[in-house]
């Protein structure tokens, strides 16, 4: 039998590619390679595309997670909606060792929050947690 709870939660999943500081690529349940775009935070841009120019502090953020996310493995966390309009998968992630990505990079300043309804479980904890980086002027909050 299985729980609501199971159901919105993965088991630890390979992470194939990290893209940037807010999205990568894990090996599914099914072994296929799936897209997932963090929850609830947004980190800067690192390359120029048509929509998009590089951002302040971009590279440093994409350089922390892909030290973080590189040969491990993750856990995914659903909310609400499933999906994005780019049909990446919205996952809150946690680290085998529980460190909570999405809050992580918001504490230390490699990401800014960015909700969109209906997936705002966490929302209060990530701008607890911004408002804190900037009062300790972290990351991208430097002067």
């Amino acid at each position: 039998m299985f729980s609501a709870f199971s159901q919105q939660r993965t088991d630890f999943l390979e992470v194939s590619k990290v893209v940037d500081g807010d999205t990568f690529w894990v090996i599914n349940s099914r072994g296929k390679e799936e897209k997932i775009r963090l929850i609830g935070v947004n980190t800067p841009e690192v390359r120029n595309t048509g929509r998009t120019q590089v951002e302040y502090f971009g590279k440093e953020a994409s350089d922390f997670v892909k030290a973080l996310l590189t040969g491990r493995r993750v856990r995914l966390e659903y909310d609400v909606g499933r999906y994005d309009r780019y049909k990446r998968t919205l996952a809150y992630v946690f680290l085998e060792d529980g460190t909570f990505l999405n809050a992580l990079l918001v504490k230390e300043g490699y990401a800014n929050v960015a909700t969109y309804p209906p997936n705002v479980k966490y929302v209060e904890l990530f701008m607890k947690l911004e408002r804190e980086a900037r009062n300790k002027k972290k990351g991208l909050w430097k002067e």
